[in-house]
């Protein structure tokens, strides 16, 4: 921890965190039962499990409107060949034959 204080001279807003991990490490037998202090207190600093997950939430969004998009093709190119798509007004093949 640098000085602790924020950009505008109060608190730096991952003091409270450095707080928590500061008053379990001085009371801790075994530095390892502070862990989970120390991952929040290095979440607050560097936000790397929410940047994570914003990147996972982004890419399933980009995966789903590229399916959309495939979908969309798909379905223009049905409707490109001119052909009135399941209204039962035009027959196709074998049934237009036999009548």
């Amino acid at each position: 921890m640098a000085s602790g204080y924020g950009y505008n001279g109060g608190v730096s807003r991952c003091f409270a965190y450095w707080q928590e991990f500061s008053k379990c490490y001085a009371q801790a037998d075994v530095p390892k039962q502070c862990a989970p202090q120390a991952e929040d207190y290095l979440e607050c600093l560097h936000h790397t499990k929410e940047i994570a997950r914003a990147k996972e939430i982004k890419a399933e969004f980009i995966r789903k409107a590229e399916h959309q998009a495939n979908e969309g093709r798909k379905a223009a190119d049905i409707l490109a060949d001119g052909v009135i798509v399941g209204v039962g007004l035009i027959q196709r093949g074998e049934a237009a034959k036999s009548k």
